[in-house]
């Protein structure tokens, strides 16, 4: 099995920032469009099996699971599960509940991450622990993680259990590794990467690996997808973080600063003390180790940032990941689904413009 690491290149080494073009579409802004076209029809039984298995008869259960999966979402992971599975040539149902078991895994860690987080807003709307409080909101996660597994027990394979309780169990470790790191402004890239590939990035790499096992595919083809699988987990999460501090969160329905009011140490916090002066490093400790915060000090924190291109290096980082992801998929024959694969990556490191 490769490791989880594969293809990547380690904080501190000369050209992590290379950039390549990641499309040849002639300027056409990508899009998951033709992605989400080719798995429309198993999307909606993957949502059918979603609604079936988060019932119980305990009331609060479905009442507050369907507020955070109803909060939208493209519903990512699964469609990658589903569309690895179709680039293989998978032709049975079994990648149905295994994509619905990956989307329970996601809603579970955000239920439990919004407790930790203290976050009053999901996706725009007030998150579960706002309406419901942060007891029933750890509840609930604990149950969709329970169900997770029971889909995964009646999958009956080995395989498909090893790699998502694997994944399972990672997502948790990047988590507790991501306290560790909040509000320490010494943070290492290193160190942040192995966050971020825990807490993102092995479901995206789980969800895409599983769709080759259940066609019974070459472990080169299992591997090729979870390389991808992790790649693009790490591209979007870079984005997402450099994001937390664009004014383009507006059009995304977020709010600006939410990891700097936080304390969390991002590749933009990163990049901006390692490049800053002592005063500015001064003022990084203030803010996020300290969380003295006041008026204008996101604006400065944004204003230090872009001054030590610390954003726009992380889109290169991005892109770079982005990069490698797509040459994982080498190993796959065209085909419309590998096409919408690639387009899905530019589109996830876009959303920075």
């Amino acid at each position: 099995m490769l490791s989880s690491w594969t293809g990547l290149v380690k904080s501190g080494e000369r050209g992590v920032g290379v950039v390549v073009s990641l499309s040849d579409d002639g300027g056409k802004a990508p899009s998951a469009e033709a992605l989400t076209a080719i798995v429309a029809d198993d999307l909606k039984a993957v949502n059918g099996v979603i609604v079936e298995r988060m019932q119980s008869p305990v009331a609060l259960i479905p009442q507050l699971a369907s507020h955070v999966v109803a909060a939208g979402g493209k519903r990512l992971r699964p469609m990658l599960t589903l569309a690895s599975a179709r680039l293989c040539g998978y032709q049975g149902r079994r990648h149905l509940s295994l994509a619905a078991c990956v989307e329970f895994i996601h809603t579970a860690t955000l239920l439990h991450d919004d407790v930790v987080d203290e976050s009053s807003l999901r996706r725009g709307r007030a998150a579960a622990n706002e309406v419901w409080g942060n007891q029933a909101s750890v509840l609930v996660g604990d149950f969709l993680f329970s169900r997770s597994f029971e889909l995964m027990v009646e999958d009956g394979s080995l395989s498909v259990l090893a790699i998502l309780s694997r994944a399972s169990s990672v997502i948790a470790e990047g988590e507790v590794m991501q306290l560790t790191t909040t509000n320490d402004a010494e943070t290492s890239e290193t160190a942040y990467l192995e966050v971020i590939k825990g807490k993102t990035a092995q479901l995206f790499a789980a969800a895409c690996r599983i769709g080759a096992v259940v066609a019974d595919r070459p472990k080169v083809e299992e591997e090729a997808l979870e390389t991808f699988g992790m790649n693009l987990g790490i591209a979007f999460q870079l984005i997402d973080d450099m994001l937390d501090y664009s004014a383009k969160q507006a059009d995304l329905g977020k709010t600006i600063g939410d990891d700097f009011r936080d304390g969390k140490v991002t590749l933009p916090v990163i990049l901006a003390f390692r490049r800053g002066d002592d005063e500015e490093r001064k003022f990084w400790r203030r803010t996020v180790e300290k969380l003295d915060q006041g008026d204008g000090d996101l604006d400065h924190a944004i204003w230090l940032m872009n001054r030590h291109h610390a954003l726009t290096d992380t889109v290169e980082r991005a892109r770079h990941y982005g990069a490698i992801a797509r040459d994982a998929l080498g190993i796959f024959p065209e085909s419309p689904v590998k096409r919408a694969l690639i387009e899905l990556i530019d589109f996830c490191i876009r959303r920075a413009y």
